[in-house]
Formats: structure tokens, sequence, C-alpha cells
């Protein structure tokens, strides 16, 4: 039995692309379900997979895993023959540590800069926070690609579930149109490079639902 991924919105979902393009880009099989948010039934439909009665949720037969960044540990465990996390210790211990500050952080750039994966590039003016957070994932990024990622385009050289996890804040940074170092915007170009980006673009273009409060910014 394939692993089960429900979803929200591909336009709008910065938690449900993180297991997304980790489970694609490795070619792990898995079915999707997708949940529009902002219905009337939103939040029933959602308390079906998850207690929380949010997006995303991962199913293996009667395992339930919810929150982006139990699922891709929870993948990891599952597939160990994959290079989800680096294979140096420190390296490792490192891309974990940057994972778990995105999970938790970087509250002002989300909340001024939503994702819309939909959106044509159009700067914004963001507060001192946000351009704190800016700032701060910046140099998170240098050093991680500076310290262990010489040997390819992304932050510990191949693709990895620390690169998952940014995968939405490329966005931010492509919509909103903020200014960046050219390293910055080396790193944001391989990963919108991906198969798997482009093929959540085509399917969050294709999506029929629109949220009003995300097309607003």
């Amino acid at each position: 039995m394939p692993l089960k991924l429900v979803v929200a919105n591909k336009a709008y979902s910065s938690w449900s692309l993180r297991p997304w393009i980790l489970l694609a880009h490795f070619k792990i099989p898995f079915e999707e379900v997708v949940i529009p948010m902002a219905e009337p039934g939103t939040r029933a439909e959602m308390l079906k997979y998850a207690p929380t009665g949010k997006c995303p949720s991962l199913h293996d037969g009667r395992i339930a895993v919810w929150e982006s960044l139990a699922i891709v540990e929870y993948v990891a465990e599952l597939h160990p023959e994959k290079p989800i996390w680096p294979k140096g210790k420190a390296a490792r211990a490192h891309a974990r540590s940057l994972a778990s500050e995105m999970h938790a952080g970087f509250g002002a750039l989300r909340s001024e800069a939503p994702c819309n994966f939909r959106r044509s590039p159009k700067a914004v003016a963001l507060s001192d926070a946000a351009r704190g957070d800016v700032a701060r994932i910046e140099a998170a990024w240098a050093e991680a690609r500076e310290t262990f990622g010489k040997a390819g385009p992304f932050l510990y050289g191949r693709f990895s579930a620390a690169d998952a996890m940014f995968a939405p804040v490329v966005n931010r940074l492509h919509a909103y149109a903020v200014p960046v170092e050219p390293a910055t915007r080396d790193y944001m170009e391989a990963i919108m490079a991906l198969p798997a980006w482009k093929a959540w673009i085509a399917d969050a273009e294709a999506e029929p639902w629109r949220i009003e409060k995300y097309e607003a910014y």
C-alpha cells in the first residue's frame, strides 16, 4: 500500500509543499488527497485525517503523521536508502537545526508575504521584522552552502530535507520580488529548476479554487 499524503491547496499551502516536494524529488511513491482551504467543510474533512484539523498529514496504513517536519523525519526513517538528510554527522546536525528553525520561526515574513504559487513577482513593502527574517535566512543559507554545500547547488550539496523545509521561502522571496544577494538568487533558481517544483507549480496553476485574502497581497 503506497503512502497517502493529504495536502491543502497547492496554490497557497506552504506547509503542504514541504513533504510533497520531498516525496516527489526522491521518487517515493505516494497517493495524494487535496483538501481546499476556506470551504464550509474544510475543517471537518481535514479532521478525518489529522487531529489538528490541518494539512499536511501522511498516512502509512494505520499510521498517521502530521506536521511537516515530523512527516519528513518519518519518511527519512522509512527510506534510509535515500539521502534525505546529509550523510555527514556535522552536516546532518546543522541541517536538522536549520529545518527546525524554519519550522518554528520567521513569523513576520510568513505573515507579510504569504505563499502564493500562482503570483507573478511583484514587490511589497516589508517591515523591519520581515527584513530581519530575510537577513537571517540569507545568512543561514550562505553558512550552509559555504560549510557543507560546495559539492552542489543546494544547501548541503545535494537536495535534502532542509531544502524541502525552506522551499516555501523560495516562493516568498521570488513572488514578492524581495531583494537578495546573488548567491541567494542562485540557490533559489536551483530549487525552482527542480522537476518536483515545476510539477507543484503546474498543479497550483490548474486548481479552480481562489482565496481572496491571499490574492489581495
